[in-house]
């Protein structure tokens, strides 16, 4: 496909969320990169203008992060205006959106998730940290880059961890914490990119960890037998089709060393961040291709329905 046959495109970034930010880093490379490549890009942040305008563009690149962005709503206001898109459709956006939702789908594939509990105000708290065991994380289910996240290491922190999670959405879930390693897959079209493992500098991949900080250590070879990044690869690209996610993304797994190094997934990002210290270009360019030309091909695989 030429670069003209894109048409004129719209690259949505910005947006009201909490991860605005990020996604305003995200959108301004994304962009540049396509003008540089000579598609005709345009800069849309629907936090400042009609969404009817997207009914001009031919085609577009969500590069929106968290709520209004992810979670299907822009998906489905594209649908509706007949405007092809890059990630995945309405339905995966809104189920990779929410932790619980996932969860619940990928126990009944039968694929590994830690063992976790959704809280309410009223639940016994100290029943819980029993059951999950010490340390564990609380985390909002409908939030994105460790927004509202807290690890909780001292029995009778769970109550004040659940109120800091509830700030940014009622459903709140607690989950038992696999030490053993966080690691992450990319996603382009039907393939998985070579995995990432990550090791912060702070106490857990915090937002700090993620966005602020420089001393965050990624590691790409990710240092696992290639047997088993073969065997971890897959289950990445499996994860994301129960969710019947399509395009790009970004599917994030723990392994626990306790249990012989088993695989735990932990969520799927449907529209990846795009920032210097994003794990998607860093996955593609371990796989010999560069931030411009991942930008291309992730805009070609747009799609509606």
């Amino acid at each position: 496909m030429s670069r003209q046959d894109f048409g004129r495109v719209a690259v949505l970034f910005g947006g009201r969320s909490a991860e605005r930010e990020v996604s305003l880093n995200s959108g301004a490379r994304v962009l540049a990169a396509l003008q540089r490549q000579g598609v005709d890009a345009h800069a849309f942040d629907p936090a400042t203008r009609h969404l009817d305008e997207l009914a001009a563009f031919d085609r577009a690149f969500i590069a929106l992060h968290g709520r209004h962005g992810e979670d299907g709503t822009i998906q489905g206001a594209l649908e509706l205006m007949g405007v092809p898109y890059t990630g995945s459709g309405v339905m995966a956006s809104a189920l990779g959106m929410d932790k619980w939702r996932s969860k619940l789908l990928w126990q009944a594939a039968g694929l590994p998730i830690p063992e976790y509990v959704v809280l309410e105000a009223g639940s016994d708290f100290a029943g819980v940290e029993a059951a999950l065991g010490l340390p564990l994380f609380v985390k909002p289910a409908c939030e994105g880059s460790s927004i509202g996240i807290t690890k909780v290491t001292q029995a009778g922190e769970l109550g004040a961890a659940h109120a800091a999670a509830s700030r940014h959405d009622p459903l709140v879930l607690a989950e038992r914490a696999i030490l053993g390693g966080e690691y992450t897959a990319a996603i382009l079209g039907d393939e998985a990119l070579p995995i990432i493992k990550i090791e912060p500098g702070t106490d857990f991949y915090d937002y700090a960890a993620k966005y602020l900080r420089d001393d965050t250590v990624y590691r790409c070879p990710c240092g696992l037998p290639a047997e088993r990044e073969v065997e971890l690869r897959a289950l990445a690209l499996e994860a994301f089709r129960v969710l019947g996610g399509r395009g790009w993304g970004r599917v994030d797994f723990l392994m626990d060393a306790a249990c012989g190094g088993r695989a735990y997934l932990l969520e799927v990002n449907t529209s990846p961040g795009m920032t210097d210290h994003s794990l998607v270009p860093m996955a593609a360019r371990a796989a010999g291709i560069g931030y411009d030309e991942l930008v291309v091909r992730v805009l070609a695989l747009a799609t509606l329905g």
